[in-house]
């Protein structure tokens, strides 16, 4: 069994990072998928690939993964400072504010 560890990127919809922030373990596709020829949806035989597991950190799901033998590759998240400005959105509204206030 072939299975991956990462951390999720945050979503495109939101600023947030609500989800991001676990580690999840999912399972390698086995099997290719299927179009069924009566409904038309996609379909697979490998169960396993609809198995996610979560964790709070990355050596948790590694020691399960090593624990339950299975052939983990972990890929290592690309972080980003965050975009903080020295006065906040409060400062747009300032009544101290010394410049004319634009859009």
């Amino acid at each position: 069994m072939q299975a991956r560890i990462y951390r999720p990127a945050k979503t495109a919809m939101s600023s947030g990072t609500a989800k991001s922030r676990l580690w999840l373990l999912d399972f390698v596709n086995d099997s290719a998928r299927e179009i069924d020829p009566l409904m038309g949806w996609t379909s697979s035989t490998d169960t396993q690939s609809q198995v996610r597991l979560t964790f709070a950190s990355k050596e948790e799901a590694v020691a399960y993964a090593k624990d339950h033998g299975i052939d983990a590759v972990v890929t290592e998240p690309q972080t980003r400072s965050a975009n903080v400005r020295a006065g906040g959105y409060g400062e747009n509204f300032a009544t101290t504010r010394r410049g004319v206030w634009t859009h």
